[in-house]
């Protein structure tokens, strides 16, 4: 495709501001990513934790392709080709026996669905969420999220929710009882910096749903599809969810999300529904990025403490390839620096997230670390 000059004026008169952006990036491969002006950088952001298999990974830009040129859209009122076989891996990695997928285009609509199914199935309106945790940008996942400035321009929403801070079982106890619909919760909260979970926290979680019969439902749309280094991240608590949601990694880059039910948890017919959902590319998409994952999986954590160890003069929070280190007002100085120097790091809640590709290179990580640390000091 050709690339016009005048991008940033088409920019501003014909796409809606909601973006602060000043570069440009039109080639990836692997961990690295090129700018119109040939610049080249270390991606540790990968599209918000998305590209969880690198830029272009061959066997998925091949699956991708291949599929494109037999089928690119068929009605879900037909058998749509390679979705089955996904559901069927997807729902192995999550280790929930008789449990069922639903797909989505994103993972707020991955939230969205869990939460109508926890209100249909249990025919209750209340919910409960944690304070700093995010869930998405739709009406109904809005409800969830709590930051305020999300939240307030559209009240009233459509869910009736109570936050709780995080890792609080005992304020947890106080407010769930027979009218709560479902817990939500996030293992690592994401957008809050990458705040991990308190050891035990998940399991009181899940001990107190299952005594009010109460959902669970574990949001997973960052943490999932190997970015713990486990597939999933309650999968380290050795607990189960009713209800598991994820995007953002699935797809190596395409639009996908979906959320997996337990066993006995599931839409009827005209409950719910999508046009594009778990479409022919997409699934194509979804299952050779979790062929790529799985092969790749076991060393995840290996990386993830390289980063952790490079950064500890920082004191970084990190499980797997999700490493946060708080930083304040000066996150955006230091993010602008590393970018500077041909890293890019993200920045949230004042702290910055390092959310690599999964098949980054220990040298790769090592000049990363190098550039963090300086930008740093």
């Amino acid at each position: 495709m050709e690339l016009r000059d005048d991008y940033r004026e088409l920019d501003e008169k014909y796409v809606m501001q909601i973006f602060a952006r000043d570069l440009r990036i039109v080639r990836g491969e692997g961990a690295k990513v090129w700018d119109d002006e040939g610049n080249e950088y270390i991606d540790c952001f990968a599209g918000i934790a998305v590209c969880s298999t690198g830029h272009c990974h061959p066997a998925v830009s091949s699956a991708i392709c291949e599929q494109a040129g037999q089928l690119i859209h068929i009605s879900n009122l037909f058998y749509v080709p390679g979705q089955a076989e996904f559901a069927e891996k997807l729902v192995g990695i999550t280790g929930l026996k008789g449990a069922r997928a639903f797909f989505s285009n994103s993972g707020t609509e991955a939230n969205e669905a869990a939460i109508k199914l926890a209100r249909v199935r249990t025919g209750r309106t209340k919910f409960v969420a944690f304070v700093h945790g995010f869930h998405g940008r739709t009406c109904g996942a809005l409800s969830m999220t709590h930051k305020e400035a999300y939240r307030v321009p559209f009240s009233p929403l459509p869910y009736e929710c109570e936050f709780i801070e995080y890792g609080d079982l005992d304020a947890l106890s106080d407010v769930v009882d027979s009218s709560v619909a479902a817990v939500i919760t996030e293992p690592v909260q994401g957008e809050a910096g990458v705040l991990p979970a308190p050891k035990g926290f998940l399991k009181g979680v899940r001990d107190i749903c299952t005594d009010n019969e109460s959902l669970l439902i574990l949001d997973e749309v960052q943490t999932g599809i190997g970015r713990t280094g486990k597939w999933f991240g309650y999968q380290h608590e050795g607990i189960e969810p009713d209800i598991v949601s994820m995007a953002k990694g699935i797809g190596s880059g395409f639009p996908m999300g979906a959320i997996v039910a337990r066993e006995g948890l599931s839409f009827l017919p005209g409950e719910h529904g999508g046009t594009y959902n778990g479409g022919p590319l997409a699934c194509a998409a979804g299952r050779a990025t979790l062929e790529v994952v799985e092969s790749v999986l076991p060393d995840v954590e290996r990386k993830g403490r390289l980063f952790a160890e490079g950064l500890a003069a920082h004191t970084p929070r990190q499980i797997g390839l999700m490493i946060g280190i708080t930083l304040g007002d000066r996150c955006a100085e230091v993010q602008r620096k590393c970018r500077e120097a041909g890293v890019l790091t993200n920045c949230a809640s004042g702290s910055l997230r390092l959310v690599p590709p999964l098949v980054i290179t220990d040298e790769e990580i090592g000049a990363a670390v190098g550039v963090i640390n300086e930008a740093l000091d």
